[in-house]
């Protein structure tokens, strides 16, 4: 079954309501695919594996999207994009109820390659939807709030679901991020519209196919600069409560505030993305990167102070913060609407190549040089995506500005 009624019909309504019910969808999926990650320890002991075992959680996950997402985006082409919304998240909600409940880590990881199916698929529908549901010159406004729900996610979900899991346990923290999820099918289901996905082509003119769009290589700078970025980001974040506890020196419901000012520093970075990603959509993208990288980098210099690391979590934390939605905005401006759903796909694919080959590097340098030291390869993550920024602008910037483009 397919979507018919077309979208932005009304183009003088923003839809903000549906936009902000998308946006804490996605805030919650985030938020499911990095809980192990403040309450690693605990579902370390619950399940009686080792630490890096529960980080390859976020791994496992991160994988199945990767393998998956665009396959079930072809596969499912034909059906309606609501009703897949809507499907995508009841599954995330029972593969959480499944974490929660599992006796074993084999359980713990079936549950981890469920949610990772759903997610791909929720996530490369909520990306493409919001350019579905608005006109054009209206879709920045709308991407900027669905992905600031997945920068939220790091910015609250995770401290959210430690202090809980601190003061409840990891399983409750688990049920009730499931429970959220479903209530968000069920409002979802009556609210989210119809959407048409068809794009009429002018008179004459033939649809190109998707490797000979002139816009691709833009979409696989964006899509390198956010595998790196994530990379280096999460071969850190994702074993920073093992750096507060055993380096920094924080203890219990101390990894929590300490996730929660991360927050507060992120929410911060988010508003200053959608300020300066309009004025400067190149120059604060590679600014926040080059700032990621060297707080990042003094957190591995010096792991102890609490006021040091606090600092350096927040800097880092506020550049971090804007940064997936700099990366959004980026491949917006560069892809053509025919390139729009695949685009998105891809994008969504190369966070979670990120997400999970950070997780993975993570692991394995774990044991070898130390939790305190994954933050230089983090950082290293960071560096090498602000060369690739600043080298593919100064291509496109070549090209722009050569004769030969203005031709034809």
């Amino acid at each position: 079954m397919t979507d018919h009624t077309p979208a932005g019909s009304n183009a003088s309504v923003f839809p903000l309501r549906v936009l902000m019910l998308l946006a804490t969808a996605v805030f919650v999926s985030v938020t499911a695919e990095f809980m192990p990650t403040g309450l690693l320890p605990q579902i370390a002991r619950g399940l009686e594996v080792s630490e890096a075992q529960v980080g390859l959680l976020v791994t496992i996950f991160a994988a199945t999207v990767v393998l998956t997402a665009m396959a079930l985006s072809i596969l499912t082409r034909r059906y309606s994009r609501k009703s897949l919304v809507v499907a995508a998240l009841i599954v995330m909600a029972l593969s959480n109820v499944l974490a929660a409940v599992a006796p074993s880590f084999a359980v713990m990881v079936a549950a981890r390659v469920v949610g990772g199916l759903a997610h791909g698929l929720f996530f490369a529908l909520a990306n493409a939807y919001a350019a579905y549901l608005v006109p054009r010159e209206r879709l920045g406004r709308a991407v900027a709030i669905l992905t600031a729900g997945g920068t939220m996610a790091f910015v609250l979900g995770v401290p959210l679901g430690t202090a809980l899991g601190n003061a409840f346990g990891w399983r409750l923290a688990f049920i009730a991020l499931a429970v959220i999820i479903l209530s968000l099918a069920l409002a979802l289901m009556v609210t989210l519209p119809q959407v048409s996905r068809e794009v009429a082509l002018s008179t004459g003119e033939i649809a190109l196919p998707v490797r000979l769009d002139p816009t691709l290589p833009l979409v696989l700078v964006a899509a390198l600069i956010v595998v790196l970025a994530l990379g280096g980001h999460n071969t850190f974040y994702v074993y920073i409560a093992p750096y507060l506890i055993d380096v920094a020196g924080f203890e219990g419901q101390g990894v929590a505030g300490v996730l929660f000012v991360y927050g507060g520093a992120g929410a911060l970075g988010v508003a200053a993305a959608g300020v300066l990603g309009d004025r400067f959509p190149r120059g604060a993208l590679v600014g926040m990167l080059l700032v990621a990288t060297v707080s990042i980098a003094m957190l591995g210099a010096r792991g102890t102070g609490d006021l040091w690391v606090i600092s350096m979590v927040v800097i880092w934390a506020a550049a971090f913060g804007g940064i997936p939605a700099l990366l959004q905005l980026r491949l917006l401006r560069a892809v053509s609407v025919r390139l729009r759903d695949f685009g998105s796909a891809v994008l969504v694919t190369a966070f979670n190549v990120g997400i999970g080959g950070g997780a993975l590097v993570g692991a394995v340098l774990y044991d070898p040089i130390g939790v305190q030291a994954l933050a230089y390869a983090g950082a290293s993550g960071f560096a090498l995506a602000v060369l690739v920024a600043v080298v593919a602008d100064r291509i496109e910037h070549l090209r722009a500005s050569s004769p030969h483009s203005h031709q034809g």
